[in-house]
């Protein structure tokens, strides 16, 4: 029974695996602007990303699992999260995961299983961003993508992102549209029906994702500054496979590296200070990160109020809601009701007074999506071990360095949408 339980398991992972491997070629391909209609093309387009950044998964993921076999804590082979849907712009995963069944003992065992993947897996991206920057291509390679770019007498970086520019390409984009559909119908039909144009879906603004930064992503920028016109600009940074699974894997790490709760980071700090203070210092840096990551909620929220310019009765409605969202943050960290409803009161007037003060610094929705994630299911406390013996000099200072490395790739902004008006 045991052995065909493990067989279904095996099964499981290995579907998964593909399946992820499937989403993330796709995915890939539609970064590097290829189209469906290229055929095998499209798909093998996509291989480097998906192949890279998959792989860096699985390092970071293999790297828990080792030393929790080392350690003789019973856990799974990843499982991954394929995510994709066609024509919405993905990165073909929500990630992976593995599950320790076994429980685990002592703080030391906790600490090693919990900073060998983000260690791993860091190691892995410095060396694919290291081949990325030293290998990337001529600028051509952006003008094959966007042959519009090739047509600018200038820098293609700051001219390409007008609102005239950006136009041109949307308009250029609806006809190669229209010539492909009209083209894959007539292969698979003996007449064309007249066909419609498609409908342009923006007339007076535009919206161009941007790719962030991190600490560590500028100084590859320094070191790699011999490229020159070759770096790829932020607005175009998705069309480099490497680099854009490098930059990605820097991103699951810092996500990893939190320091709260179960997250790895959680883990890293519990082993380095115990239980006593790493509570303390999950829960301080917990409050400031949502304290920080909702600057700009009063302007720019799903509610589309903004409190600064809404009337008493839009303002009110904002406060209740956003209140109320903050105390569900807050709630699993406190043992009283009031405890909580006075966290989020304080975080309200923050964002308020940060917003009011300096209405040029803003947070990331994202960020604080995660931080509700983490309140109300992962917990912002990690628990205790049996054993709270300390760790050695060595682990000390390996978490210190993943404390540092949180810090290179903590991306305050991890993409953007930026609207260009006329």
């Amino acid at each position: 029974m045991r052995n065909n339980t493990t067989y279904k398991q095996y099964i499981l992972h290995t579907a998964l695996f593909l399946l992820t491997l499937v989403t993330t070629t796709l995915a890939g391909a539609e970064w590097t602007g290829k189209h469906y209609l290229n055929g095998w093309d499209f798909v093998w387009s996509g291989l480097d990303y998906s192949i890279t950044f998959l792989g860096i998964l699985t390092i970071h993921e293999m790297g828990h699992y080792y030393f929790a076999r080392k350690n003789n804590v019973d856990a799974t082979l990843p499982y991954y999260i394929p995510f994709y849907f066609p024509g919405i712009p993905s990165i073909g995963t929500f990630g992976a995961f593995i599950r320790m069944k076994g429980i685990i003992h002592s703080r030391r065992t906790m600490f090693d299983i919990g900073i060998a993947g983000p260690l791993a897996g860091f190691v892995a991206a410095i060396l694919l961003l290291v081949y990325g920057f030293a290998t990337l291509p001529e600028k051509s390679y952006l003008f094959r993508i966007h042959p519009e770019y090739a047509a600018i007498q200038g820098d293609y970086r700051h001219e390409a992102y007008t609102y005239d520019f950006i136009k041109k390409r949307s308009d250029l984009h609806t006809e190669l549209t229209f010539i492909q559909d009209s083209i894959y119908y007539l292969q698979h039909h003996d007449s064309i029906p007249e066909l419609k144009k498609p409908v342009k879906a923006y007339e007076t603004e535009f919206e161009v994702i941007v790719v962030g930064k991190n600490l560590l992503f500028l100084l590859f920028e320094k070191l790699f500054s011999y490229q020159g016109d070759r770096l790829p600009d932020p607005h175009e940074l998705y069309h480099y496979p490497f680099i854009f699974a490098g930059y990605l894997a820097l991103f699951f790490t810092a996500l990893n590296l939190i320091p709260v709760g179960q997250l790895d980071g959680g883990h890293v700090t519990y082993g380095l200070f115990g239980y006593e203070r790493s509570k303390k210092i999950s829960a301080v840096f917990f409050i400031l990160f949502v304290s920080i990551a909702g600057v700009g909620m009063f302007k720019e929220n799903i509610l589309q109020i903004n409190f600064f310019t809404a009337n008493a009765a839009d303002q009110l409605e904002f406060a209740f809601f956003y209140l109320i969202f903050l105390y569900l943050i807050f709630a699993k960290m406190f043992e009283t009701f009031l405890n909580a409803l006075l966290t989020a009161v304080a975080v309200f007037t923050f964002q308020f007074l940060v917003e009011f003060l300096f209405p040029e610094i803003t947070g990331y929705g994202f960020w604080l999506l995660y931080a509700f994630l983490i309140g109300r299911y992962l917990g912002v406390y990690h628990p205790p071990a049996l054993s709270e013996q300390p760790l050695d000099t060595k682990r000390k200072v390996l978490g210190w360095i993943a404390l540092g490395i949180f810090v290179l790739c903590f991306t305050p902004e991890v993409v953007s949408f930026e609207l260009i008006r006329p």
